[in-house]
């Protein structure tokens, strides 16, 4: 575990956190074409309300002293200047599809801080992907250095002092990666871009503390969950607050926030939850 950011421990020896575990942060949580599409579409979304303006999906979960990101969207440069993050522990990619990797550039201004490569996890299939496509990052080039350093997610992952585990995910042809963060008895899930629920997804996704699941729009999709796949899901899994993300612009912020219950609630760009 790297720290970079002396401010923060000294916070933590003060005390003004040892009372929060997990710390979420989201990123993005627009769809691939973001809210709202090229063209100006909004959709359904209401212009006018900022939370209804989505960047495409990335989040960071934190304890006190260890730091992980969750996917390189395209939008990444942004994401870390609004949220005044400028260096991470590690990245985990999801899977593979560009929404949910193609700002992976944007990871060589945190490396030039430490001048480390970031340790950066993937399942199989998607950890060879993206080192065939991006292969300058992960192997370097005569003038550059790596930027990353790839290692398979199996089994359990102890990062800094937060345990990972995974699910394999069915996404239309291809698996992404479901995640469980704990640390000291706290549990954040993040379960995006997946078009059907398994058995082994409820299993791993039960009893959470907070629950962030894709939920495309309102009508079934072949490789998204939709709205009532996605609160079927939570209702299985029993976790203590949710967030929906990967949202369309069918979706309107206000809408949601009126008909879902109070422990189910949209999800947005700059959200902060600390349990």
């Amino acid at each position: 575990m790297r720290n970079h950011r002396p401010e923060f421990l000294s916070a933590i020896l003060q005390g003004a956190t040892l009372n929060v575990a997990l710390k979420l942060t989201i990123l993005g949580c627009g769809t691939s074409s973001g809210v709202p599409r090229i063209g100006n579409d909004w959709g359904d979304c209401d212009p006018d309300e900022p939370k209804n303006r989505r960047s495409r999906v990335s989040i960071l979960v934190e304890s006190p002293t260890t730091r992980i990101l969750v996917d390189t969207s395209p939008d990444l440069r942004n994401q870390f200047l609004d949220n005044g993050i400028d260096w991470i522990d590690a990245v985990v990619w999801t899977h593979d599809h560009a929404d949910h990797c193609h700002g992976i550039d944007d990871l060589r201004a945190v490396f030039q801080k430490t001048r480390e490569p970031i340790p950066a996890y993937a399942r199989p299939y998607a950890l060879e992907s993206l080192k065939h496509r991006f292969a300058y990052a992960f192997e370097g080039h005569k003038y550059y250095p790596s930027i990353c350093d790839g290692i398979t997610l199996e089994g359990t992952a102890e990062i800094g002092d937060i345990s990972l585990r995974y699910i394999d995910q069915p996404h239309g042809g291809i698996t992404s990666a479901g995640l469980r963060f704990e640390h000291q008895g706290k549990s954040i899930c993040y379960a995006t871009d997946f078009g059907e629920v398994t058995q082994e997804m409820r299993d791993l996704y039960h009893d959470c503390d907070l629950f962030i699941v894709d939920a495309l729009r309102d009508k079934p999709h072949p490789t998204h969950a939709h709205l009532e796949m996605s609160l079927a899901l939570i209702d299985d899994v029993q976790p203590r607050l949710s967030l929906l993300t990967h949202m369309d612009n069918s979706m309107d912020y206000n809408h949601l926030s009126t008909i879902l219950p109070e422990h189910i609630r949209p999800a947005y760009d700059g959200y902060v939850k600390e349990i």
